[in-house]
Parts: structure tokens; sequence; C-alpha cells
């Protein structure tokens, strides 16, 4: 799965998605596009896009996007790697579409 990593989110993240095709938003040179182009962007290359963007659900519209977003309750590493095993199984399981809200 292509995967996109909102600049909030740690890039070590990458290390628990083993299998993926992985990159970021800082990695992509998107540092500082708004939520609206970003999703644009990201939605023509990218299956998943994963943020910590607690606002991202009711700023955008997300009804009707190919793209699936998995929103992390926080960006502490520590606490990412805790739930590196439900964030992986939540990874597997996303459609197109999906938005899932992971409690880290």
């Amino acid at each position: 799965m292509k995967i996109l990593l909102d600049e909030c989110v740690p890039w070590p993240l990458q290390k628990l998605l083993t299998g993926h095709e992985i990159t970021s938003v800082k990695r992509r040179g998107w540092g500082g596009i708004k939520n609206g182009a970003l999703l644009a962007l990201a939605e023509g290359e990218f299956e998943l896009f994963i943020t910590s963007d607690q606002n991202l659900r009711y700023q955008q519209a997300l009804a009707g996007r190919r793209l699936a977003i998995l929103e992390l309750s926080t960006n502490k590493w520590r606490s990412i790697l805790r739930a590196g095993d439900e964030i992986r199984a939540r990874v597997a399981a996303i459609r197109p579409g999906d938005f899932v809200r992971v409690n880290v």
C-alpha cells in the first residue's frame, strides 16, 4: 500500500509498517500545504494518509474520497510504538475512503 505520513506524524512510524511504500509530506516537499489541497494531492498518488491532526475530519469534507485516512490520537512516539500492533491491524483492514481513528 502507498502511504503518506502527515507532517505531524513521527517518521519512525514507517519502521512499524514494513511491506508498504511510505513517504512523508516533508519528503515530498509538500510541507505547509493546507489540508484540503494536501488531501487532493495525496489522493492522486496514495492509498492511505496517516495523520495526528485532530481537526482534519471537522475541517474537510471526507465523504466520497478514495483516500483512506488513519487518525492517530497523538503524535508522541512512545505511545505510537506501544500501539504498533493495533496500528498495523488497522492499516491492514482499512479500505478506500475509510476514516479510522486509533486511540494510542
